[in-house]
């Protein structure tokens, strides 16, 4: 037995195995996201073809934040310091080649009963009129909870009978137990809503906690 050529064939797949690359996994489909366009209007709106993600909120719940962090961006969605600052829905295109939607901020006090009045006629608009919106995600800052403004958009959305994720951001800000009882109120007041998803997603942009798990429910929803 040639002892010398055993150790030696050894040593050969030792190498070959330790000089193997792990496989590379590709990026995330919400990774990357760019921006499109910015629409004022209905008629400023793209023709509808592609799958498509919104994501609504009341002014300064999170909402660009966390598409930002969704995306692995910074500051590809603004987050304006001052509230209901974005007049219009933003578009970003995803590397699939579906979109997604960052609506305009709602319930922002200061601003006046006819700009309120379009930004609600122009959600209900898109909302009801584009064939390609596959998931929607609610964002709710955990530090209030729902409000009547919220409420108001997901019985729009029970009507319209379009799918939505309800998310509680900055759950970093708010005590363990708060946030606890916040989560299970949330959940028991979807369950009135028939459009609600039943799953619940509380996260942070500054822990990155829950992000990936809401980046997998998105992505089911739209079947990306």
């Amino acid at each position: 037995m040639n002892k010398r050529t055993i150790v030696t064939d050894s040593k050969r797949a030792s190498k070959t195995t330790a000089s193997a690359k792990p496989a590379v996994r590709p990026p995330h489909p919400l990774v990357g996201a760019v921006f499109v366009t910015g629409a004022a209007a209905p008629a400023q709106l793209p023709d509808a073809g592609v799958p498509e993600i919104a994501f609504a909120g009341r002014s300064n719940a999170g909402k660009s934040t966390a598409i930002n962090v969704l995306a692995g961006r910074t500051r590809l969605a603004f987050a304006s310091r001052t509230p209901g600052r974005t007049q219009q829905i933003n578009l970003f295109s995803l590397r699939s080649g579906a979109l997604v939607a960052d609506l305009p901020g709602y319930g922002y006090a200061a601003v006046g009963k006819e700009l309120k009045r379009a930004w609600q006629e122009f959600l209900w608009h898109y909302i009801t009129t584009r064939p390609t919106l596959v998931a929607l995600v609610l964002i709710v800052d955990s530090r209030h909870g729902l409000k009547d403004v919220d409420r108001e958009m997901m019985r729009m959305l029970d009507d319209a009978a379009v799918s939505y994720h309800i998310v509680l951001t900055k759950a970093d800000k708010v005590k363990s137990a708060a946030l606890g009882a916040l989560y299970e109120a949330t959940m028991v007041e979807a369950a009135k809503h028939p459009a609600a998803h039943p799953s619940i997603f509380t996260t942070s942009s500054e822990t990155g906690s829950g992000i990936a798990e809401l980046r997998t429910a998105i992505v089911e929803a739209a079947a990306l």
